[in-house]
């Protein structure tokens, strides 16, 4: 085993132009500006170098994000539904649903948006450069360059990485991550571990020609289940059948159907139906739409039918839910999360 180098990361040079609010009071307040459900699931970044945190919320208007980056940090957002842009000069990447995505910031600072109405749910865990140090130091082979650079002091001062298509444990594990299956008293330990294991699975990306045949299958089951995404959001009123979405993803619909629920921990009736209830409820906020027009838009012929699937969903009648309130819209979130995990 080789030794493990000890590698320090000298945050002193962090500039005071990226400043914040203090850790808890900041992020409480700058979330509760857009009326989001915010919850820091576990840790404190300034304490502990590693910090969860929940997030749910719709903007009327285009969101600054990066007001919640820490300077001197690595934030990983695992990212169910709405989307955004992190950039650092030309360098940028579109985050959009069911996607894992990586982005740092250490002297200089990042620009990031979140798109105006559109439901925006996703996990982040933010990591201090001095912990990633601590732990992947002397653990380089098959590391994201940028974390290399960074974690070995050669750093960039500010830099985004790769996105991911999210897989099947990594959204499992967000329903998790809101309800740990340990003891209080354990709580801490399962969570570093937690940490570790999304750093592995996101900040880890070997070259082709070096790729497992297990990693292989696991990045050819991901495309497949993009292109199926990618089909139903433009079909939306008129999905195309199993067999014509199994034609496109190059396989049979019997293995896309298994490989579907296994990497998006639902099956594609399942996704379908809560990417028009999305899109439904996105019509009706927009007031633009009556519930019949909102029904037809998404590919319901039935309205009895559409109001059943949107209750179910939103935890209320589709002709109420422009009128819900802020509080009762987060509660239905809360809800819809529950069911789709």
């Amino acid at each position: 085993m080789r030794p493990v180098r000890k590698t320090s990361v000298d945050l002193a040079s962090v500039s005071s132009r990226n400043t914040r609010l203090p850790e808890s009071l900041g992020e409480s307040s700058l979330w509760q500006s857009v009326g989001a459900t915010w919850r820091q699931l576990h840790g404190s970044f300034a304490r502990l170098g590693v910090s969860f945190e929940w997030h749910d919320f719709e903007c009327g208007e285009e969101f600054d994000w990066s007001r919640s980056f820490h300077p001197g940090s690595l934030e990983i957002c695992l990212n169910l539904s709405g989307e955004g842009v992190v950039s650092s000069g030309s360098e940028r990447i579109e985050i959009v649903p069911e996607t894992a995505s990586f982005y740092c910031q250490r002297d200089l600072k990042l620009t990031a948006t979140r798109r105006a109405g559109e439901r925006h749910q996703f996990i982040t865990v933010e990591f201090s450069l001095e912990f990633l140090a601590q732990h992947l130091a002397g653990r380089s082979e098959g590391l994201h360059p940028l974390i290399r650079s960074l974690v070995e002091g050669r750093s960039k001062l500010v830099g985004v990485g790769s996105i991911l298509r999210m897989t099947g444990e990594q959204r499992s594990l967000i329903s998790s991550l809101q309800r740990p299956p340990v003891f209080l008293s354990a709580q801490e330990l399962w969570y570093h571990s937690k940490a570790l294991e999304i750093a592995a699975s996101v900040l880890y990306q070997p070259p082709p020609e070096e790729e497992l045949f297990c990693m292989r299958q696991k990045r050819l089951a991901q495309e497949r289940v993009a292109r199926v995404v990618a089909l139903l959001k433009s079909n939306l009123a008129e999905p195309p059948s199993l067999e014509e979405i199994g034609r496109a993803a190059g396989c049979s619909p019997f293995y896309l159907s298994r490989t579907f629920t296994k990497e998006m921990g639902m099956t594609i009736s399942q996704y379908l139906r809560q990417l028009r209830m999305d899109r439904a409820a996105e019509l009706l906020r927009s007031g633009k739409f009556n519930v019949t027009e909102a029904a037809l838009e998404v590919g319901y012929l039935s309205l009895s039918h559409f109001s059943q699937a949107f209750h179910e969903t939103f935890g209320c009648c589709p002709g109420l839910y422009p009128m819900a309130t802020p509080t009762q819209k987060a509660a239905a979130r809360e809800r819809s999360f529950d069911q789709s995990t």
